[in-house]
C-alpha cells in the first residue's frame, strides 16, 4: 500500500523573525493558493505540501512527522489533519533529532501498521510546479519500489544554475522498462552513482555543465521495512532504539517510552546516515536510484528564497502581499 510522510519539524530559523518558535515558517500563511486569484486568502507551505499529495495518496494515508509542539497547530491549521482519527497520523517529536531520525519513526510507524507498506518523504518547505510533473515522478518513485523491493529512491532536480547550497546527485546508468518515456525517449530513472554536499563553486558549474547531476530534492520513496534494514546495517545503536519504540506504540508505553529513547538517538541526515554509506560501499542488498525531475522548485529556507516567492516593487522592494512569482 502507498503512503507518505511530510516531515515538518523544522523551526525556520533562517526565516526569524517572520518565523517564531511557535509559529515557524510552514506553518505561515504567505503562499498563494495553486491556481488562485490576486487576494485569495493564502495558505502556508505545509499546506500546500499536503495539497500536493492530492490524486497521488488517500487523504487516511498521509502523515505528518513534526514537533509535539506543533501537533495543536497542525490540526488547526492543515486540511485533513483536524479530527482525532486524524491525530494519530501526525508523529510528534519531543525533540528534532534530524531527517534520518524522523523517516525512521515514520518507517517503524507504518511497518507496524502494514508490513507491505511503502511511502514516500516529502518535504514542508518546497514549491514545486507543475503538479502533473511532480505526481507523475513520484507514482514512478512508487512503481521503481513496488516492482524491486530493494531499492531505495531519490528524486534529482534539473539544475537551473550551479548552486553552492544543494546537494547534488550524478546518475549512473538509466534503468529501462519502467519510465513512461520522455519526448524524445529519454529516460527519467537512474541508478546514483554518488551523492555531493554543497559543492564549491567551480565544481558546481562543472556539474551543471555535465547534465549528469541533479540537485538533491530531499524526497524518497522507500518499502518502510527496507529503509529499516538500511538503517540496521548502517545505523545499528539508531535502529535497535527505534525498534523499542516501535514495539511500544500504540501502547499505553508509547509516550513514555519515544520521549526517554527519541531525544537520545544520534542526530544526522538521512543523506549522511543511510544514502551515501549505501553508494560508497556499493552494497548490493541495496539499489539506490533516483528519478529525474525536470520542474520549477524552490526550497524557501532563507531570506533570499522566500524573495523569490512574492513580487517586487518597482524599486525591488518586496510587496506586502502573497504572490508567486513562477
Amino acid at each position: 500500500m502507498r503512503y507518505a510522510m511530510i516531515m515538518a519539524g523544522g523551526a525556520g530559523t533562517r526565516l526569524w523573525p517572520m518565523s517564531r518558535r511557535d509559529l515557524p515558517k510552514q506553518l505561515i500563511r504567505f503562499i498563494a493558493p495553486p491556481g488562485g486569484e490576486p487576494g485569495d486568502t493564502p495558505i502556508s507551505l505545509l499546506d500546500l505540501a499536503a495539497r500536493r499529495l492530492e490524486g497521488l495518496i488517500d487523504p487516511a494515508h498521509r502523515y505528518l512527522c513534526t514537533s509535539e509542539t506543533y501537533r495543536q497547530a497542525i490540526r488547526r491549521e492543515i486540511p485533513g489533519f483536524e479530527g482525532e482519527e486524524a491525530d494519530g497520523r501526525i508523529l510528534g517529536e519531543p525533540v528534532g533529532r534530524d531527517t534520518v531520525n524522523a523517516v525512521a519513526l515514520g518507517a517503524a510507524v507504518l511497518e507496524k501498521a502494514d508490513r507491505e507498506a511503502v511511502f514516500a518523504v516529502l518535504t514542508a518547505d518546497h514549491i514545486i510546479e507543475p503538479l502533473e510533473v511532480f505526481r507523475d515522478r513520484m507514482d514512478l518513485g512508487f512503481r521503481l519500489v513496488e516492482q524491486d523491493p530493494r531499492r531505495l529512491v531519490t528524486f534529482s532536480i534539473k539544475p537551473t544554475y550551479p548552486a553552492t547550497g544543494f546537494g547534488y546527485v550524478e546518475r549512473g546508468t538509466p534503468i529501462r522498462g519502467i519510465d513512461r518515456a520522455q519526448a524524445g525517449g529519454e529516460p527519467l530513472a537512474f541508478h546514483v552513482e554518488r551523492f555531493v554536499e554543497k559543492p564549491e563553486l567551480p565544481k558546481a558549474q562543472a556539474y551543471v555543465e555535465s547534465g549528469a547531476f541533479g540537485w538533491n530534492s530531499g524526497m524518497f520513496v522507500w518499502k518502510a521495512s527496507v529503509f529499516l534494514e538500511a538503517l540496521r546495517k548502517y545505523m545499528p545503536d539508531n535502529h535497535e532504539a527505534i525498534r523499542r519504540i516501535q514495539d511500544a506504540w500504540g501502547t499505553p508505553d508509547q509516550a513514555r517510552v519515544l520521549s526517554e529513547i527519541y531525544p537520545a538517538l544520534v542526530r544526522t541526515s538521512v543523506d549522511y546516515g543511510v544514502m551515501e554509506p549505501i553508494t560508497r560501499a556499493k552494497d548490493r542488498q541495496f539499489s539506490v536510484c533516483t528519478v529525474q525531475m525536470d520542474l520549477r522548485w524552490l526550497d524557501v529556507g532563507s531570506w533570499p528564497s522566500f524573495g523569490e516567492t512574492v513580487p517586487p516593487d518597482a524599486f525591488g522592494n518586496w510587496l506586502d502581499r502573497p504572490c508567486r512569482r513562477w
